[in-house]
């Protein structure tokens, strides 16, 4: 968008953003609690420690997922509409836009902590399929 000259590209970029992670927030929070109910349905499939560790991964993905979704991105989306001007356009020292960057890197570590247990619990799923 930026090759394209438009002068508001990164509050375009931003919402196509906000929108996008929305869903994944959602999907995430959604398949980790059905994921963690057939867990808890075929809990004899697998041994013990593999159960425990996928019912905490996905319990972390639900967590995570959820606050990304319902507190950072609803704080995000509250401070956005707080600010007249895109964010790009208000000072760095701003108590808004500094509060903008800490909720983004919060967002950004709740995703990839998602992220994280998500290739834990796939890994476990895949060797509890092959025993």
């Amino acid at each position: 968008m930026r090759s394209f000259g438009l002068p508001n590209a990164n509050e375009i970029a931003g919402s196509i953003v906000t929108r996008s992670l929305s869903v994944v927030n959602l999907a995430g929070f959604v398949v980790a609690l059905l994921l963690l109910v057939t867990l808890i349905v075929r809990r004899n499939a697998s041994g013990r420690v593999s159960f425990i560790m996928e019912c905490i991964s996905l319990a972390v993905i639900a967590l995570a997922t959820g606050v990304g979704h319902w507190l950072i991105a609803a704080r995000m989306r509250a401070l956005r509409a707080a600010m007249v001007l895109p964010i790009d356009q208000i000072a760095a020292d701003d108590p808004r836009r500094v509060a903008f960057d800490n909720l983004h890197g919060y967002s950004v570590n709740a995703l990839g902590l998602a992220m994280i247990a998500a290739l834990v619990v796939m890994f476990l799923m895949v060797r509890s399929l092959r025993n």
